[in-house]
């Protein structure tokens, strides 16, 4: 198979530090431009900084093996590596691209390098552009120039196989019938291959499909168990269809401690998760007149904690003007509103729950170094966290911490990820097989009807 060449982006770069050695004994070209680009970004505090000096070090390490300009062999059957610059020469650059705009130059030193190929080896050896800007690839599609999104750090194909949380499995008639009867059941390894820890499984008759009955998979060692059905829902809030059943069990389970919900606005997500922990962090709804008095019943765990990413994430919030709650208000306000229906709108039992320190309101720029203990923690938004900012947070989790992730990876804000690569995605697939965590993807939105319909044809 002939070699290849991948001219890499600063999106690339910024993405992921190790991009380079990525392509297998193809040779990596990395445009001067590039290398520029990424000097712009390396004072910054978030993922993108990090990477940005991560990659400059590692393109330092490489000059001691010899010359960037002639080319580096990266490591042992790897290829090689070279930083160009363009020569601006016109067959390089197309009438039509400025070679002033950073984007455009890059796309020419790709040109410049496919054409230093022999005219004989051109068909052979490609050279390709990778880029994670889709507007940049399109143009490279309009030029004739092959170019590709970088899809190393892509957990999954496509957005239809992320995993759900939830499946279904034929079985015999009278396995229902034994398992409504209270009997242990247990699916046997066939019908466990697909399944996953902690999944939820709608089981079908095979005599009618009518005949149903929902339950949460474990192992095949181990029986089926049956869902909770909180008829008395969790601080007034009950589930409106199966998934948000799900959730809460999921919530609720003081075993579960990694918990990721999915859904599309309005689905209920974040509602559900701030009221299963109200539930477990205040433990009793009917406590205004106790919360006036500055006690309230004590629950499972100390404290709620709640967050969403500042987008870019680790960005400095201290323009703002007042305290840290303050500061991170107009990020928190759809929090704030789902916390007010809670209470009953209620802002003085709100405030006195913050005064307590009973919630608390979370800057995720500040988390490094921390590590919370015995605490209730959401993530909202997660989608738009990076592989590496979602471990940074979950590596903060202490003993006697449960931490769910919330958010629409329908609805990402962060430039440098998309569905397959989000950092929500890459919890959800890396923590299926494990027995504290557990998924559910909610695919129906109760907010309201508008809501539902806008979300469904706009």
């Amino acid at each position: 198979m002939a070699k290849k060449t991948y001219v890499l982006d600063t999106s690339v770069c910024l993405t992921d530090a190790d991009c380079i050695y990525s392509y297998g004994n193809n040779d990596v070209v990395i445009p001067l431009k590039v290398l520029e680009e990424i000097d712009k970004h390396k004072k910054r505090q978030d993922s993108v900084g990090v990477n940005a000096r991560k990659i400059i070090r590692s393109f330092d390490e490489l000059r001691d093996k010899g010359s960037l300009q002639k080319g580096v062999r990266l490591q042992k059957g790897k290829g090689i590596l070279k930083v160009v610059g363009n020569s601006c020469l016109p067959e390089h650059i197309h009438s039509d691209l400025d070679p002033t705009i950073p984007d455009h130059l890059i796309i020419g030193t790709a040109i410049q390098e496919s054409m230093a190929e022999p005219t004989a080896l051109r068909a052979k050896r490609k050279t390709i552009l990778v880029s994670r800007d889709i507007n940049m690839r399109v143009i490279c599609d309009a030029l004739g120039l092959p170019s590709e999104d970088y899809k190393e750090n892509q957990i999954i194909k496509e957005e239809s196989e992320l995993y759900s949380g939830f499946g279904k499995v034929l079985v015999d008639d009278q396995f229902i019938d034994q398992f409504y009867a209270d009997e242990y059941v247990y699916l046997d390894e066939e019908q466990s291959k697909r399944l996953h820890v902690n999944q939820f499984v709608m089981l079908v008759s095979n005599l009618t499909e009518k005949k149903t009955a929902l339950c949460r998979y474990t192992s095949h060692m181990k029986p089926l168990q049956k869902i909770t059905e909180y008829k008395d829902g969790l601080w007034g809030i009950r589930p409106r269809n199966k998934e948000q059943l799900f959730a809460i069990n999921l919530l609720m389970d003081p075993e579960i401690k990694i918990v990721s919900l999915i859904g599309k606005a309005g689905s209920g997500k974040t509602l559900i998760a701030i009221a299963a922990g109200l539930e477990q962090v205040v433990s009793n709804p009917n406590i205004k007149e106790m919360a006036k008095t500055f006690w309230v019943p004590e629950g499972i765990y100390k404290k709620l904690v709640v967050s969403r990413p500042v987008m870019p994430m680790g960005k400095d919030i201290g323009f703002l003007p007042g305290s840290m709650l303050e500061k991170m208000a107009p990020w928190l306000a759809p929090v704030q509103d789902n916390l007010k229906f809670l209470t009953g709108d209620d802002q003085t039992t709100l405030d006195q729950y913050l005064d307590n320190g009973l919630i608390e309101m979370e800057a995720l720029t500040y988390i490094r170094g921390r590590s919370i203990s015995n605490a209730y923690i959401i993530i909202d938004e997660a989608q738009n966290l990076t592989s590496h900012e979602i471990k940074t947070i979950l590596t903060r989790v202490g003993e006697g911490t449960k931490i769910v992730l919330t958010g629409d990876i329908e609805q990402i804000d962060n430039i440098y990820i998309n569905e397959m690569s989000s950092g929500l995605t890459h919890a959800v697939e890396r923590f299926k097989d494990h027995s504290i965590a557990g998924h559910v993807t909610l695919k129906k939105g109760e907010r309201s009807d508008v809501a539902s319909l806008a979300a469904k044809i706009l």
